[in-house]
């Protein structure tokens, strides 16, 4: 085989420190349109951006030459870098995040969920949903974590 072929389809989440709303209504439209961009900017593919005013989804599509870490790490702090300079000065993220891998066949439906956190967030909270997530994927955690 000469080439490398990949689907390596990320829904990765993670939150604002302590869990405070921080991402204002006001501007989380931007907030994740900048997310976006820095995800291309890190030449990765947007596929989905979404959230509520204390976490963020994210569904991200990554090269082999990616490392989750780094590339979490470099996210984490344009984006943070962003909200303190232009909405909130005392943004912060929480330490982690959880990712989850996507087959291509269900990117659409997590995209719709990604879509819909709004809607969702109306009826389950953060701790509930990454519980849940968890639970889908087979993570084992300790709860301490999820506080």
């Amino acid at each position: 085989m000469g080439s490398t072929f990949l689907s390596l389809h990320y829904h990765i989440v993670f939150s604002t420190k302590d869990r405070r709303p921080f991402i204002n209504s006001a501007w989380r439209t931007r907030f994740h349109e900048y997310l976006g961009g820095t995800v291309r900017g890190l030449d990765g593919i947007a596929e989905a951006v979404g959230g509520v005013e204390d976490h963020v989804h994210l569904l991200a599509g990554l090269r082999a030459t990616h490392s989750l870490a780094d590339f979490m790490r470099e996210l984490k702090k344009a984006a943070s870098t962003w909200a303190v300079k232009n909405h909130e000065p005392l943004f912060g993220w929480q330490d982690g995040y959880a990712a989850f891998t996507t087959s291509a066949t269900h990117i659409e439906v997590v995209r719709k969920y990604i879509a819909n956190q709004e809607t969702h967030h109306r009826k389950i909270d953060f701790a509930t949903e990454l519980k849940t997530l968890l639970a889908k994927n087979g993570v084992q955690y300790d709860p301490k974590y999820l506080l």
